[in-house]
């Protein structure tokens, strides 16, 4: 935490980002109650998570592309004030489904652009020694209040109602710019006479065309790909395998924002360590954490894996986010970043449909098994692969 008593920049970033991402779940929770009952269908609540999700992952590489191109700054600040527009929008007019679907869309599409502007800064607001533990310390505050969220909807809807939870989310939008505005200016040097499809293609191709970069982006891919169905599974595991209750269930559930939390505070903590182990590690708990909970016979073992696989993620993150900073160009970051987080999202779309058939076609037990066998595998080549890079990994 010296980092954010000592360094007013970098915590006006945490603090943006905290405040942004806790406004985020706070209406995430609620526009999927008011589609529910608008709708009916469960179609309707997976088609906005769909939108929110999965469809700007689709534009990961042009949205990348713009944290390369302008002040990173001005870029995070202009995608805040266009998110409280959006979400001040929905909370206004409360529009019918198609128009709704299209504004959280939009949101979630400048958030894609947000994602990248704001990890391409930190090398500029803290020294390389000191990335490891500002990376941990804003995966910290971010799912903070991600876990915060859902709580405080809990609260304020029944007082606020609809309109009036979209209307907070729009506040913490604005007070984040506001943060932001303390941040110093943060030019890109590079020239930008390239189109952005020839941006776009510059990052693919730096992406695939760099042994260590691809190893880092196909290795987080792979274990999210195989081990995303989690958090349907780990709900039939619980009712149906363990008789658990609802209650059990949604414990069991809380296992991984937890063990997120605990991993994220305890790496903010620790210095000097090799970020290619540290990222493999976190691949291997991600996925060992599934594949033990494939096989177990308590409702508790299920939530203590969980909380380790929380673990295994926040040293994915951190471990991840570390090697591309210090790697990659300066004037390439936001383009990696972007694909990352693009490919991250289609590979969790793509691990619920094809891990629901496997629940369906299987079992819960089965689905966790299959899940963590193919996560290791993919960590264990993720680990040969960069430990015959480990010099420029590293």
């Amino acid at each position: 935490m010296r980092l954010i008593r000592q360094n007013r920049p970098f915590r006006a970033l945490v603090v943006s980002r905290t405040v942004s991402y806790l406004g985020d779940a706070l209406s995430l929770v609620v526009l999927m109650l008011y589609v529910a009952d608008l709708t009916g269908q469960a179609l309707a609540v997976a088609a906005l998570l769909l939108v929110g999700d999965f469809a700007p992952s689709l534009l990961a590489p042009w949205a990348g592309a713009v944290s390369d191109r302008f002040d990173l700054r001005r870029v995070m600040i202009g995608c805040d004030l266009v998110q409280a527009v959006l979400v001040g929008s929905l909370a206004l007019f409360l529009p019918p489904l198609p128009v709704l679907l299209l504004l959280v869309g939009l949101r979630a599409l400048t958030a894609q652009v947000f994602g990248p502007a704001s990890r391409s800064a930190m090398p500029a607001l803290v020294t390389a020694d000191e990335l490891p533990g500002a990376n941990s310390t804003l995966g910290l505050g971010t799912n903070l209040g991600e876990v915060l969220g859902p709580l405080l909807a809990a609260a304020l809807y029944p007082v606020l109602g609809v309109r009036g939870v979209l209307a907070v989310d729009a506040a913490t939008f604005l007070l984040s710019a506001l943060v932001l505005s303390r941040l110093p200016s943060l030019p890109r040097s590079r020239a930008t006479e390239a189109t952005f499809l020839a941006d776009a293609r510059t990052g693919l191709r730096y992406v695939w065309r760099t042994p260590a970069v691809r190893a880092v982006v196909l290795g987080f891919c792979a274990v999210v790909l195989f081990n995303g169905v989690d958090d349907v599974a780990v709900i039939f595991l619980v009712r149906d395998s363990l008789a658990g209750s609802p209650s059990a269930a949604a414990l069991a559930l809380a296992g991984v924002g937890i063990g997120l939390l605990a991993g994220f505070a305890m790496l903010a903590r620790q210095h000097h360590r090799s970020m290619v182990v540290l990222f493999v590690l976190g691949l291997a708990l991600n996925s060992a954490g599934n594949l033990l909970t494939g096989l177990s016979w308590a409702v508790a073992m299920v939530l203590a894996l969980q909380i380790i696989r929380g673990a295994g993620i926040a040293a994915m993150d951190v471990g991840s986010s570390t090697l591309l900073q210090t790697t990659v160009p300066t004037e390439l970051t936001g383009r990696v970043f972007g694909n990352l987080y693009g490919l991250v999202g289609i590979s969790a779309g793509l691990s619920y449909v094809l891990g629901g058939l496997l629940l369906n076609a299987t079992s819960p037990r089965t689905t966790f098994l299959v899940a963590g066998g193919g996560g290791l595998v993919a960590a264990a080549v993720t680990g040969w692969r960069l430990s015959r890079g480990r010099t420029t990994a590293c």
